[in-house]
């Protein structure tokens, strides 16, 4: 398949319709009810029993002299507590993170052990940049429909606050080879290397693509150049998200959240630290972020460092109904995607929303609930655009006609990562578990998560309304 590269920007610009907030909440389509199931024969149904969260803090605010496991352990703590399940009963653990802290690199077993579980309950951690903790969902539900496991605590954690900065490539052969350097000679002459300034040049980390050397939001601003998202289409969404989270809060909706006691402390955390309601004047003061000085990616219409975990309980039905719990959701059919990193990098969502749809019958009108990962407004819109463009759906989804834009009136109605926060990994379960609760207050039945990751991967997961 071509990549987005290889066509006219020009006439790319002039065939997709850009996607504005108001256009699409005016025209939303009423979504039909559909009555039927997406179970499978043969296969063990797994349903989401709870999901929690820390509150979602700006990295360098109130967790900052915690470690991640911290954070992680207090997830499951608070999981086990909200459904009452002895943690014995717990098969398997696996967590999702993105940069590891180096001393707990298996955090999913430091987690579990330090939250009192039996060591005799194994663990692993994933990683798969933004979509971590979807992926250990995804990988709990093999577990259990395979028959491996009844009952999988599925989480994720990243802490932006304390991440690892290496010594250079130099000075670290430096360190490694002065264990073997025995001679005086040997030893002087690692010292001679060790004065060089270069030795003491730190390595930093950056969210920025290994194989092609650019940051998110570089990739992020050429998207939306090429899609022809405007700065103000940009600023448009981001307050919207900042106001829906919000009031989402202000009504007590987030209710995943768990409060957080920090040691010495007096005060109980029991907000995410980053919804700041906005206006279009405010934002338009604000200058380009990354492409200095005519890109749209600013700082406020991007998702900010954040450091946060999360934490759910994933059964099989009959596990938990023999348990006496009510289950929030089935979680249904679920996709990977990836495409080319260099040009259609955040563009997950625009190919995993229609592949999931078709996997399992559906179409978009049957979606009641649509909880997407916002890593930038552009990018929110740049997917929304290429949903309801027929020549993307030809182009690069192989279909004879376009997708269809979600309704606004259905899309992110709590908030999303540009508000509430994004740790990288622990968005995803923060996405299943809203749209789970969405379900329910809004009394829908089905849900769509989707959200894009580094290196041009995209994930997406349809959510059954428990009955």
């Amino acid at each position: 398949m071509a990549s987005l590269s290889n066509l006219s920007r020009v006439a790319l610009k002039i065939q997709l319709k850009t996607v504005g907030v108001r256009t699409l909440a005016s025209t939303a389509a009423q979504s039909t009810k559909s009555k039927k199931t997406l179970a499978k024969p043969n296969i063990r149904n797994v349903v989401l029993v709870e999901g929690v969260r820390t509150p979602f803090l700006q990295s360098g605010t109130d967790y900052k002299n915690l470690m991640p496991h911290n954070l992680a352990t207090k997830s499951l703590v608070g999981l086990l507590k909200r459904t009452g399940v002895d943690k014995d009963l717990i098969d398997y653990v696996v967590y999702g993170t993105v940069i590891q802290e180096v001393k707990t690199s298996n955090i999913a077993r430091e987690a579990m052990l330090s939250a009192g579980f039996s060591d005799k309950t194994p663990a692993h951690t994933v990683t798969q940049a933004c979509i971590s903790s979807n992926q250990a969902i995804t990988t709990g539900v093999g577990l259990i429909a395979a028959g491996q496991c009844d009952a999988v605590i599925a989480g994720g954690v990243e802490f932006m606050s304390d991440v690892p900065i290496r010594h250079s490539r130099m000075m670290r052969k430096i360190m490694l080879d002065s264990t073997k350097a025995k001679t005086p000679a040997k030893k002087f002459a690692l010292l001679k290397r060790a004065l060089s300034p270069a030795a003491w040049s730190p390595e930093l980390p950056a969210v920025a693509e290994f194989s092609t050397g650019e940051t998110m939001g570089h990739s992020a601003d050429r998207l939306c150049t090429a899609f022809g998202i405007s700065r103000q289409a940009q600023d448009e969404f981001a307050i919207r998200s900042h106001q829906f989270a919000a009031d989402a809060t202000a009504a007590g909706l987030l209710t995943d959240l768990l409060p957080y006691k920090v040691p010495k402390v007096a005060e109980y955390i029991t907000k995410d630290n980053g919804i700041r309601p906005s206006s279009m004047e405010q934002m338009s003061k604000l200058k380009a972020a990354f492409i200095k000085p005519f890109g749209t990616i600013t700082a406020a219409n991007a998702s900010f460092l954040t450091d946060g975990a999360s934490a759910c309980l994933i059964m099989s039905e009959e596990k938990a109904l023999s348990l006496g719990l009510k289950p929030k959701a089935y979680l249904r059919d679920f996709v990977y995607v990836s495409q080319d990193p260099q040009d259609q990098l955040l563009l997950g969502p625009a190919y995993a929303t229609p592949k999931v749809l078709d996997k399992s019958g559906l179409s978009m009108s049957d979606i009641d609930v649509f909880e997407y990962h916002e890593a930038f407004a552009g990018q929110i819109l740049a997917n929304l655009t290429a949903l309801d463009s027929d020549v993307f759906a030809k182009n690069f989804l192989g279909k004879s006609s376009k997708v269809g834009a979600p309704a606004m009136d259905k899309f992110n109605l709590w908030g999303g990562s540009l508000s509430l926060g994004h740790p990288f990994g622990a968005t995803g379960v923060r996405l299943v578990t809203t749209a789970a609760n969405r379900l329910i207050k809004e009394n829908g039945q089905y849900g769509l998560v989707a959200a894009c990751a580094a290196g041009g991967i995209g994930h997406g997961m349809i959510v059954e309304r428990y009955p």
